[in-house]
């Protein structure tokens, strides 16, 4: 299968998307699949991929770099008219997601379009524009192009009543998670991450790996943790990630008397991150916006024992006093199931086994073949249509 990947966001960047997509790409290349990937150009940055090929793009920054690709390109027009492919499989309802709508048009072959954003979350990055206004815009976009999708692709069930809330009517709309890769997790080393920041064995290590900013719900889960922190010295946190809110939120642990004990560990490399996970006890995730919470998924696989608040995504994979608690955003109800499994060792070991049984249900290779499922169903169904056209 020739399969063609649109995003408007790849490498260099480390989040969400950026890992679905390569996730994805690696176990489809395994099975013998090719896979050709289109994103915007990322000024300095040169990919190892021969299959990459990037749109022009204006390289801004917001709350944090994201270059904004220019979905129209007589090299790019070139490239595809003569790349013979079976499916288009489309990240976004906007700029790249335009282009790959029309290749798929042009080509006469089917679009797979995955749903990654809740975007009423996301409406405080349009600026100036009023957010009602935006969210109704970039619902209103998403759920046009989804319809016109010959399948939608969503990476847990919780987002789809959403959907179907907003309007979105096509009939084809699959469950498919972004999978661990368990190569990338085999032999952690958590004692070296402990060592590089001074935590003693005997520490508990509170951790998160996200975005420092709004939509993450950053500063909910800073206030929610700060009376654990003042507590106990002997408790940290550590943060992997970075974002606009860093500067406020260091503010606040100074302000608070808690900046010794949480730990801004900065953007961390796919390599090295399955360290930082076993060198923590217990994962702490407040953000409502994600529509699968991949990290969530990660941390189980690593053991972690997870609080978080009771959102879609999170609300999929988290298995209430089971695996984690899903709590309210409430920061007192917060605090009180973290410190639940502070006190509680064996508590914390139970619900990390939990957590690992769990995840191995989501790993890439379970998930690549429910991804293959959807574009084969997808392509029969395309050349049906033809027939009978």
């Amino acid at each position: 299968m020739r399969i063609a990947i649109f995003t408007n966001n790849y490498l260099p960047n480390p989040y969400g998307v950026s890992t679905s997509i390569e996730t994805f790409r690696r176990e489809l290349e395994s099975r013998g699949h090719t896979v050709y990937i289109f994103a915007p150009r990322w000024p300095g940055y040169v990919d190892k991929n021969p299959n990459v090929f990037r749109y022009p793009s204006l390289d801004i920054e917001i709350k944090f770099r994201f270059p904004l690709a220019i979905p129209f390109s007589w090299k790019m027009s070139k490239i595809l008219k003569n790349l013979d492919l079976d499916i288009i499989h489309s990240q976004h309802p906007n700029l790249l997601g335009s282009a790959a709508r029309r290749w798929a048009k042009k080509k006469n072959i089917p679009l797979v379009f995955t749903w990654h954003t809740l975007y009423d979350h996301y409406a405080h990055f349009a600026g100036v524009i009023p957010e009602k206004i935006a969210v109704g815009y970039m619902v209103k976009k998403a759920t046009k192009y989804a319809d016109q999708a010959d399948a939608v692709v969503v990476p847990t069930d919780s987002i789809i009543p959403i959907l179907r809330k907003w309007g979105v009517k096509n009939k084809t709309i699959v469950p498919v998670a972004t999978g661990v890769e368990e190569s990338a997790f085999a032999n952690p080393d958590g004692k070296k991450i402990r060592e590089k920041y001074g935590i003693g064995s005997d520490e508990i290590v509170l951790f998160l790996v996200s975005r420092l900013t709004t939509e993450k719900n950053m500063e909910f889960l800073f206030r929610s943790l700060v009376s654990i922190l003042q507590k106990d010295g002997r408790i940290k946190f550590v943060i992997c990630g970075d974002g606009d809110l860093k500067p406020k939120l260091k503010d606040f642990c100074q302000k608070e008397n808690i900046e010794k004990q949480v730990i801004f560990a900065g953007v961390v490399s796919r390599k090295e991150i399955k360290n930082y996970f076993a060198a923590g006890d217990i994962f702490v995730y407040a953000s409502k916006s994600e529509t699968q919470g991949m990290i969530v998924t990660e941390a189980m696989y690593s053991g972690l024992p997870i609080v978080a608040v009771d959102a879609t995504g999170s609300k999929s994979l988290i298995l209430n006093n089971g695996n984690g608690y899903l709590v309210k955003e409430n920061e007192e109800e917060f605090s009180e199931a973290v410190f639940k499994l502070i006190e509680d060792e064996n508590l914390r070991k139970k619900f990390g086994e939990v957590s690992k049984k769990i995840a191995k249900s989501f790993t890439s290779s379970v998930c690549a073949e429910k991804l293959l499922s959807v574009y084969g169903e997808a392509i029969r169904k395309n050349k049906e249509a033809r027939i009978f056209r």
